[in-house]
């Protein structure tokens, strides 16, 4: 007989435990999610937009349009679902980002054709 169990099982330590993974997600509030989710996609955007330390390294606007649009996105579809105690920081972050691509862009878009602003309106600055 052999020690070595199947793999994926929960007593190996390679392998994840998808049991505790659920139960883990499960004990997450709905809108902590929503917020981890904004907040990752802000952070990806950031660095799309050139504004980290590495600068223009990852530099890459039609990447960083398309994070930006869907941060808009999940803001407006969750707006009414999430306090603004969470939103309203949210909401400062995506119209900065907004304006930062504005900056960013040789060709800038016509005011309420930038990123996301089909769901926050036109972003002017």
């Amino acid at each position: 007989m052999s020690d070595t169990s199947p793999a994926g099982s929960a007593g190996t330590p390679d392998a994840p435990d998808f049991d505790e993974m659920t139960r883990d997600i499960a004990e997450v509030p709905a809108v902590e999610v929503i917020v981890t989710v904004a907040v990752n996609l802000m952070s990806a955007a950031a660095v799309k937009l050139g504004l980290t330390e590495e600068g223009d390294k990852y530099k890459d606007l039609d990447e960083a349009r398309k994070l930006v649009t869907a941060l808009a996105g999940l803001l407006d579809a969750s707006a009414t679902e999430i306090s603004s105690f969470h939103a309203a920081p949210l909401r400062d972050g995506l119209k900065s980002l907004q304006l930062a691509f504005r900056e960013a862009s040789i060709v800038p878009d016509e005011p309420g054709q930038g990123p996301g602003e089909k769901y926050t309106g036109p972003i002017y600055g």
